[in-house]
């Protein structure tokens, strides 16, 4: 009885030996921690490199198909972007605050503050992008000053872009604003309306979509040409040089990433200038 106890003793620690040699453990916490996320240079088992994967939050449209173009640039140095493509503004900020983004590109720098500021995120900009000129369309007019007396104008409901598409309501000599409004203007801001237009603030991304309903949309060119809208050519008024440029958003503490600083070098390459240039054809304009 001896010998089979003992044979059955010398059996476990055998298998418990080869166990271990199979499954090393993965670092503690910080191995978990990193568990999937590609380093620079890390090999696989057959010696090759593997890519870094960096997870970027775009919106439709053009940023989208500019992003795609800066990712053929990294693909040669290793790096991989991920592309998550979204439908509004709010969840792209979100996301990136949360880590279920590396970085986004879909805003303007006065966007972020905003962000920053009103839900507590902690948020930077790296680089220049793309500006989008505002415009003004109309299904029903053909120019401004053919809008109706008590006409509605949609504008986007989210404070930055409400106050720029006042901000180019202002421009084309329909209202005034306060001077101290600045870029968070609102319709409360409006001290001259000749006309006595009424604002009705709607999320950005459906103003294409109610332009057969009012008599006028203020409208982000992103959107704009989601819709299949030139602002060059369908606009009825384009904002006039535009402070609104684009930005790439990190979160601040690891906004030193070397590999940020390749995207950056990619997007900023003649290659992207060009594609923007002879893709949009100056309805979307480098920022950079």
């Amino acid at each position: 009885m001896r010998r089979v106890w003992l044979s059955f003793a010398v059996a476990l620690t055998t298998l418990a030996l080869l166990t271990g040699c199979g499954s090393k453990p993965a670092g503690g916490a910080a191995g978990a921690a990193n568990a999937g996320a590609p380093v620079a240079g890390a090999s696989d088992a057959g010696g090759a490199t593997s890519p870094v994967v960096l997870r970027v939050g775009v919106t439709a449209g053009p940023h989208e198909q500019i992003m795609k173009e800066v990712a053929k640039l990294l693909e040669p140095q290793g790096i991989r972007l991920d592309i998550k493509v979204f439908t509004d503004y709010k969840i792209p900020n979100q996301a990136l605050e949360a880590g279920d983004l590396d970085l986004n590109s879909f805003q303007h720098q006065p966007y972020l503050d905003t962000e920053n500021k009103e839900r507590g995120f902690h948020l930077v900009s790296i680089a220049r992008t793309v500006t989008f000129p505002m415009g003004v369309y109309s299904r029903k007019i053909q120019k401004l000053d053919e809008i109706r007396q008590g006409g509605t104008v949609a504008i986007p409901n989210d404070p930055t872009n409400g106050g720029r598409a006042l901000l180019v309501l202002q421009q084309a000599g329909l209202i005034k604003l306060k001077p101290e409004a600045g870029i968070l203007a609102s319709p409360r801001d409006v001290v001259e309306n000749p006309k006595g237009l009424r604002f009705q603030e709607l999320d950005a991304a459906q103003l294409p979509r109610v332009l057969p309903d009012v008599d006028a949309a203020v409208i982000n060119t992103n959107y704009a040409m989601e819709a299949g809208l030139n602002p060059r050519k369908d606009a009825i008024f384009v904002e006039q040089n535009s402070p609104y440029v684009n930005v790439i958003a990190v979160r601040e503490k690891e906004k030193d990433r070397p590999e940020f600083r390749k995207v950056v070098e990619a997007y900023h390459s003649p290659q992207i200038r060009k594609f923007i240039e002879e893709t949009f054809q100056g309805a979307v304009v480098p920022g950079f």
